[in-house]
């Protein structure tokens, strides 16, 4: 089996609400999404998504995904899109870096390989957990009332878990902690994110006054050094997000016992198979995991879920699905939906759901051999 041709799409995914996170300090309406297409000449066809939240939110934006693809597409063709290591490889050599724009072709690959072997994906990597995984919500707001109308918004929808956007401001942060805390259901998972908005002494401010809660907080700081240094400061549990990106970021997390849980991003961190390394890492150090695209349709969404089912039930605690934020769908209703604020792994063998190609448009670049 051969990759034949590569075609990519570009497509703007609006949000149905305005978005906020850091404290304000980044705002999103619209995503820009790019749906690779891997044609082979068996007939098997794979598809990929990268989809960035924005251009500001970390290293990564949707033309360069599209660019970067351009540069490492003679390289791919003509490989077997099965032997996944091959492909990694092929990637790494002709364009280091850039994990992002390597994510769409990776989801593809395994796609095929799925397809080509009868599985699921999460089957064909050893795990395929059939139960349910909760969403959580992306709270992007920023104060008490906006806070607690978009919870109960998800709340309406079954969500059970929600990650609440914080930082930038102290005081507003410690109320909104409270005021959610205070009114947390029985049962409910909740993760407070500061998406790197806080300096190490504002971190420490807030974690010592909500110490008696016991909350979980993600991405306190910019840098694994800030992490680290005010690490022996507090004792709430961290995840690390964004500072989680190459596999030797997560053997430094879990060798200098920086956090608690691991926020794994496929798409930041080169897709499936990259995130699979991180997640035994984290497996075999004792730390539980949320996995999550980082933005996208319910393609990105559904491979977040093939890989939370190859974590045991006990160590993943929710997957971060974009579906329900976005007014877009390009699958027409198929794939992985909220069912009582949770995912259900398909059985279809690959990734489980394809667009449909009426909802992308024409191609902005294909790929063939030349």
């Amino acid at each position: 089996m051969k990759i034949t041709r590569i075609s990519v799409f570009q497509v703007n995914l609006p949000l149905e609400h305005p978005y906020w996170l850091s404290g304000g300090r980044l705002k999103f309406e619209t995503l820009d999404a790019t749906f690779v297409k891997l044609d082979t000449d068996t007939g098997l066809t794979g598809w990929g998504e990268g989809t960035p939240w924005g251009h500001t939110y970390v290293p990564a934006h949707g033309p360069g995904i599209r660019a970067g693809i351009e540069t490492m597409a003679p390289f791919i063709l003509g490989l077997d899109p099965r032997r996944i290591l091959d492909v990694e490889r092929a990637m790494d050599l002709s364009l280091p870096g850039h994990l992002y724009a390597k994510s769409p072709v990776d989801m593809a690959c395994w796609d095929i390989a799925g397809q080509a072997a009868g599985l699921p994906i999460a089957d064909l990597m050893g795990g395929g957990s059939r139960t349910p995984r909760p969403i959580a919500s992306s709270v992007g707001a920023k104060t008490i009332d906006d806070t607690r109308a978009v919870i109960d918004r998800y709340r309406q929808r079954g969500y059970v878990a929600h990650s609440v956007k914080i930082g930038g401001d102290v005081e507003r942060d410690i109320a909104r902690i409270r005021d959610v805390e205070s009114l947390r259901k029985p049962g409910e998972i909740v993760l407070y994110d500061v998406n790197r908005g806080w300096t190490r002494q504002q971190a420490l401010r807030v974690m010592s006054a909500t110490q008696g809660l016991q909350v979980m907080f993600e991405q306190p700081c910019e840098s694994l050094d800030d992490i680290a240094a005010i690490r022996p400061l507090h004792s709430a549990p961290v995840s690390v997000d964004e500072s989680l990106v190459t596999l030797q970021d997560a053997a430094r997390i879990a060798r200098d016992g920086l956090a608690e849980v691991f926020g794994i991003k496929l798409n930041r961190v080169g897709g499936l198979t990259k995130a699979a390394r991180m997640r035994d890492i984290a497996l075999a150090h004792g730390i539980d995991m949320f996995v999550m695209a980082t933005g996208g349709s319910v393609l990105a969404d559904t491979e977040a879920l093939h890989l939370a089912a190859t974590i045991p039930d006990d160590n993943c605690h929710a997957v971060w699905a974009c579906q329900d934020m976005i007014t877009t769908d390009i699958a027409s209703g198929r794939g992985p939906r909220n069912t009582d604020g949770h995912l259900h792994l398909p059985d279809t063998p690959g990734l489980g759901v394809h667009p449909d190609e009426d909802c992308l448009g024409s191609p902005v670049a294909i790929y063939e051999p030349s």
